[in-house]
Formats: structure tokens, C-alpha cells, sequence
């Protein structure tokens, strides 16, 4: 059962990696027209949307993905404590 968990946490690090290098492609023009770029996005943008319900402050500061990692990092951690209670 920690093995699984292990992986779990671990592809989630990746994920957050992911997700962060998606956001700083953006600051790069054509970046994400790569192939790269779409494959990231692929992956990415749906977890994504599911936090653009929040407006962006001032017209350009977009925190939907700190909102998606937080929430990403929260349910790691509650399935941690969930696991590790039953262990």
C-alpha cells in the first residue's frame, strides 16, 4: 500500500512540474505552439479549467494555477494521512 502511495505522491510531483512549466511557457512566445507546448497542454489545460471560474486580478494576473496546485498538494496530502491512518 506505500508503494502505491509513493507512486501516487510522485506522479503528482510531475504533474505540479508539468503544470508549472506550462505556466512559464506562456511568457514565451510561440512556446506553446511547440510540440512540447501541445503536449503540455493536453494535459494540462483540463485540469486547469476546472480553476478558471476565478477572474483574473487587474485583467492579467491569472492565479487559477496556484489555485490548482494548492489543490493538487491538499488532496496528496489528505490521501497521505488517509493511508497512512489505516496502515
Amino acid at each position: 500500500m506505500l508503494e502505491i502511495l509513493s507512486w501516487v505522491i510522485r506522479i503528482a510531483r510531475y504533474y505540479e512540474y508539468a503544470i508549472i512549466i506550462y505556466i512559464l511557457m506562456t511568457w514565451l512566445p510561440g512556446a506553446q505552439q511547440s510540440r512540447v507546448g501541445q503536449w503540455l497542454a493536453r494535459i494540462v489545460v483540463p485540469y486547469l479549467n476546472l480553476f478558471r471560474f476565478i477572474p483574473p486580478i487587474a485583467g492579467v494576473l491569472d492565479l487559477s494555477p496556484i489555485i490548482a496546485i494548492l489543490a493538487l498538494n491538499f488532496a496528496v496530502s489528505g490521501l497521505t494521512h488517509l493511508v497512512l491512518l489505516f496502515v
